[in-house]
This record gives structure tokens, C-alpha cells and sequence, in this order.
């Protein structure tokens, strides 16, 4: 096991945080947080793989320890969190990576992969949605939001950020005392910081888009086939199993695993998960 390192990064100005492990020499595997998280959702993982990859986890702009730029000066959207992703690559002079994708990492990275195919050797999508039938009941009312947007639909998602909300979303779907308490405490801290809630909605507003751009998305794995691992909470209420099943349908290249876990499957299985990816890789 090699030492994790914890750097910060100049991207479009803004200081971007990121951990770092494994030889260089090893082929590197990027790793892309969801919400309400960031980088420390790898914690348990990064040291189980650092053998064999070398690894590297960002935290976006706005998420976990990168800087948090004033809405009134940058634009939170999917759009732009993938730019300063890329950059950031760019910057790290990464030019072939294995990708991990979760949650909102999922739209993020399979926009870096649409637009440069030429750069990744595969893809773990865990719990990393790009279908219509992965979509858990919630986005219905979603939908209704983002077609009729009003102040008062926008205020009633503060609820996603309580912290009944947060726990929920760790330990839903898991067995009794099987998740830890420590990402759930820090990520409900990271609630408390300025203009967080604001920022945070625009990006729940800003999801229309990454469904819109579906299609863009399972064209690139249509026709670029990469080696794809979808490993699944299958008990994840937001993003559910069909989700994983569907990539098969468009990539023979893949391979499925249903886990007995919910959304942060990485809390309960990073062991598991460690390994399917050392096998399939």
C-alpha cells in the first residue's frame, strides 16, 4: 500500500484539491466524487487499489476542500464542472486514464469521455446513471421542477441538504451498522459552509441537462465499447439497477455487478469493489 498524498491545484484560478496515490509508473485511475459528497467517499478504496493503479480524486469546484468561487462569479452547472475537470487533467498531464464514476460524477466523466475517447482505458461506473431506466422514483418530481421552476420548488430541495437527508442517503438500503459514521459527519458539515445550499441547488436545477445529454452519452459507449464494470448498491432508491443492466444493451464489453447495498456502496463493499475491479482490469 502506498502513502496518500493531499495537494491543491491552480485550475481557472481557483485552488482545487485533490488526493493522490500509487505509482506513476502504474496506469492511473481518475476518481469522480457524487453528491453530497467528495474526494473522501474514496477514502477506504484509494489504499485497496494503490498497488495497482496510480490514482487521483478531485474534489469539484464547491465540493469538500476545493474553493468554493462566489455564484455571482462562477457558474454552477455540470457543464462547467467538467471544463475545470478537464483542465485539471490537462494540468496533472494525465493522458490515459481508467475512470470511476459516481452519482454526479457519472455525467461529468462520460462528458471527458464523449468528447476524448482516446484517453480512457475503461470505465467503473458505480451507481453512475446514464440511462432513463436507472431513474429512481424522486426524478419525477424533479422533472416537475425543472419544467415549471418556481422559488418555492427550489426552496423545498434545501431538504436534500439536512442531515436526517445525508444519513439517509449513507445508510438506506445497507444492514444495520454496517456504515460508518464518519462520511456522513463530514459531508454534513460541509453544509454549514457560505452559500453552500445556493450553490448546491443550481446544480439540482442543472441536472436536466446531463439527462438531456443521455443519448450523447450512450453513443460514446455504442460505439466506442470501452471495458465498462458497472457496480451497483442495487438498493439505491436514486439511481436503481436497471441503470446497470442497460449499459450491457449498448456494450458487450461490460460487465455487471449487483451488490447488496444502497447509493455510497463504497461505505459497506470497497473491499468487494476493490477487487472486481482488480479482476475485470
Amino acid at each position: 500500500m502506498k502513502m496518500i498524498s493531499y495537494n491543491t491545484i491552480r485550475v481557472e484560478n481557483l485552488d482545487i484539491f485533490y488526493r493522490e496515490a500509487g505509482r506513476k509508473d502504474k496506469p492511473t485511475m481518475l476518481l469522480l466524487h457524487g453528491f453530497p459528497s467528495a474526494s473522501h467517499m474514496f477514502r477506504d478504496l484509494i489504499p485497496k487499489l494503490s498497488d495497482d493503479f496510480h490514482l487521483i480524486a478531485p474534489d469539484y469546484p464547491g465540493f469538500g476542500q476545493s474553493e468554493a468561487p462566489n455564484r455571482n462569479d462562477f457558474s454552477y452547472t455540470f457543464k462547467h464542472l467538467t471544463e475545470i475537470i478537464e483542465q485539471f487533467i490537462e494540468k496533472l498531464a494525465i493522458n490515459q486514464f481508467y475512470l470511476y464514476v459516481f452519482d454526479y460524477g457519472a455525467p461529468i466523466g462520460f462528458r471527458i469521455a464523449s468528447e476524448h475517447p482516446e484517453k480512457i482505458l475503461g470505465i467503473v461506473s458505480q451507481n453512475g446513471n446514464i440511462y432513463q431506466e436507472g431513474l429512481g422514483e424522486k426524478w419525477a418530481s424533479r422533472k416537475d421542477f425543472w419544467e415549471n421552476p418556481t422559488r418555492e420548488k427550489r426552496d423545498s430541495y434545501r431538504t436534500a441538504f439536512s442531515a436526517e437527508t445525508i444519513i439517509g442517503q449513507y445508510t438506506f438500503g445497507t444492514r444495520k451498522n454496517t456504515v460508518s459514521p464518519d462520511g456522513y459527519t463530514l459531508d454534513i458539515a460541509y453544509t454549514a459552509t457560505e452559500e453552500y445550499a445556493e450553490r448546491q441547488l443550481d446544480l439540482i436545477f442543472d441536472y436536466q441537462n446531463n439527462i438531456k445529454a443521455y443519448p450523447e452519452f450512450q453513443k460514446y459507449v455504442r460505439e466506442q465499447a470501452p471495458k465498462l464494470l458497472a457496480v451497483w448498491g442495487k438498493n439505491d432508491p436514486s439511481f436503481v439497477p436497471l441503470g446497470a443492466e442497460a449499459f450491457k444493451k449498448d456494450n458487450p464489453n461490460t460487465e455487471v455487478a449487483l451488490l447488496d447495498t444502497g447509493h455510497f456502496a463504497l461505505e459497506t463493499h470497497a473491499a468487494v469493489i476493490a477487487e472486481l475491479i482488480k479482476e475485470f482490469f
